[in-house]
């Protein structure tokens, strides 16, 4: 049994055997820039703080979302392990209400009684 030989799909191209360089380009400086200037580097903006700092972190958040015509939410946390949320109005004033009482109770804080207040 003859099967049909298949016409080829693809042709093979022949590939040269000598190798050839890029022509590379030559090597002149820009006009005005200076001799060097990649050795120099950059100076970083890692020097200190502009703002400062006075030791102070955060360490209690009050997060509140309100939108118009929607339920108010609320989320109460503290580094201390506090973790409450609130939902719908009266809830979230109360949780508003407790956040800043917590100011007063809250173990890290306490620490802090020695420092002048803000």
């Amino acid at each position: 049994m003859n099967t049909p030989s298949r016409p080829r799909l693809k042709s093979i191209t022949s590939t040269t055997s000598g190798q050839s360089a890029a022509p590379q380009p030559v090597d002149q400086t820009a006009a005005g820039e200076p001799k060097g200037a990649a050795r120099k580097g950059v100076r970083t903006a890692c020097s200190s703080d502009p703002h400062g700092d006075d030791g102070r972190r955060p360490v209690a958040w009050l997060h509140i979302v309100a939108p118009r015509g929607a339920v108010p939410t609320a989320t109460s946390r503290c580094m201390c392990g506090r973790d409450r949320s609130a939902i719908g109005k009266p809830r979230v004033l109360a949780l508003i209400e407790d956040h800043a009482a917590h100011r007063d109770v809250c173990p890290l804080r306490r620490s802090q009684e020695g420092r002048a207040a803000a």
